[in-house]
Order: C-alpha cells, then structure tokens, then sequence
C-alpha cells in the first residue's frame, strides 16, 4: 500500500485546514518545498500536492503552481497534484510541469462528456476525486454539495472510463478521529476492479492496520492512504508508517 504524505499549499506556505474549512488554518511551513524534501528523505515514494487556493478559485494559483514546479525539479518524486483542474488544458498545463496525476473533481461530476473525454486521452493520469460529506458528493472545494451519493459519482465515473479514485470523508479531514472505514469500503466495493486511494482521518498507527486488514480480507482494491495532518502534527512517524503498510 502507498502511503502518500499530504502538502496543501495556501498562499505559498504549507497548511492544514479542518474539515475544508478555509477559516480554521494551521501553517506549518514557509518552505512547502523544504517540506517535501523531509518526506522523501524519511522514505516516502509519492507525494499528494493540493493547491487550495486553485480549489476555490475553480484554477490553479499561478504563484502554488511555482511552487510545485520547484518540488518537481529539486524533490524528484512522483507527484499526485489537485486543485482547480477542470479542464483539459490545465490538465495538459499541470503534465506539462511535471505532475504524474492530476485530481479532477467538482467538472467531472457536472461534465459528464468532458469526464469521458479526459479518461481517453490521459488515463491513469488522471485521478477523479471524490469528496464526500455525510455520503453525498461535494465540490467547488467543498462548499456546495452535489446531492448524488459518492457510490453512484464512483459507479457513473467508472462505466465513463475512469482509471483510480480518491475518497475523502470531508468530516474526518485534519481531524485526527481515524479514517472513516465503513465509507471507505462501501466507495471502494462500488469499483472493485479499480484502485481507491483514502483520505481523510488518520490519526495513527491504528489506521494503517486496520486499511492493511481491509485490503487482505474484505476491500482488496484499496491502493494507498493520503496522511496529512497525522505527520505534521507528529501523531504518526512518516518511517514508522511505511513500516506498518510494507
């Protein structure tokens, strides 16, 4: 399972939000880049860059996205990129710098030909995010809720052509209470030929065992984990995680 370390960038710096919530703000960095270098030097193989100004906007942030270009050149790993990607161009824009996958979420669920159209061209290169509030979807950076339950988006994405799915409990984000498991699994069971990547939750070690007992018995095609505030706020130990989920 891969574990993808989480840096959210607001204004150049590297944040946290609770729940999406622009309000509640914690930074911990200035140096967003510094950042991803501690994750690929403590073992991480991906990293899950989100520009949450490009969120609420509805397009990347010019000044985040140069930020993810030095990430690119100076850090070398894989990078699994979103905010505000809802159309191909900025698709093609985000390729183009550097990124290996690019998260479409809020114009896929309103678009649905513009969906199938960027699962033919760029495939595995793009990851359609599912956020997901009480099990309904919700988008436009979480603020407005779609009114389709996150298993029919997942089950209409998949027959469109989709390759891989992001799932976020929206209530469970930065707030350390565990990954919401029951969630998860009914996405991920709605896809079983696909790969589902978590967020959302984690809270510690526990989370990573309990996702690995999933993949063994019940929900094989749960992929990886996105953690975030967990690392930053040293409730799990980035070595001692990808420990757990070798």
């Amino acid at each position: 399972m891969i574990l993808f370390p989480a840096i959210d960038i607001k204004g150049g710096k590297c944040v946290r939000l609770s729940q999406g919530d622009f309000a509640q703000v914690t930074t911990y960095s200035d140096d967003p880049v510094k950042v991803a270098k501690r994750w690929k030097a403590e073992g991480a193989q991906w990293l899950h860059i989100v520009d949450l100004d490009g969120a609420r906007m509805g397009m990347p942030n010019t000044a985040n996205l140069e930020v993810v270009r030095q990430i690119v050149r100076q850090v070398g790993l894989p990078i699994q990129f979103g905010g505000g990607a809802r159309d191909a161009a900025i698709v093609e824009r985000l390729l183009n710098i550097g990124v290996t996958r690019v998260v479409v979420g809020t114009a896929l669920a309103r678009d649905p030909a513009l969906a199938e159209g960027l699962f033919t061209a760029y495939g595995e290169k793009v990851v359609v995010g599912v956020d997901a509030k009480e099990g309904f979807v919700a988008i436009q950076g979480w603020l407005e809720a779609l009114g389709e339950q996150a298993t029919a988006f997942v089950a209409r994405m998949a027959k469109l052509g989709a390759k891989r799915f992001i799932f976020t409990d929206i209530a469970r984000d930065g707030m350390l209470q565990g990954v919401n498991l029951i969630s998860l699994a009914q996405v991920a069971g709605s896809v079983p030929e696909l790969p589902v990547i978590a967020s959302g939750g984690v809270a510690g070690l526990n989370d990573f065992d309990a996702l690995m007992s999933m993949v063994k018995h019940t929900v094989p095609n749960i992929e990886g984990v996105i953690v975030g505030r967990a690392l930053y706020a040293n409730k799990v130990a980035l070595p001692a995680a990808l420990a757990r989920l070798s």
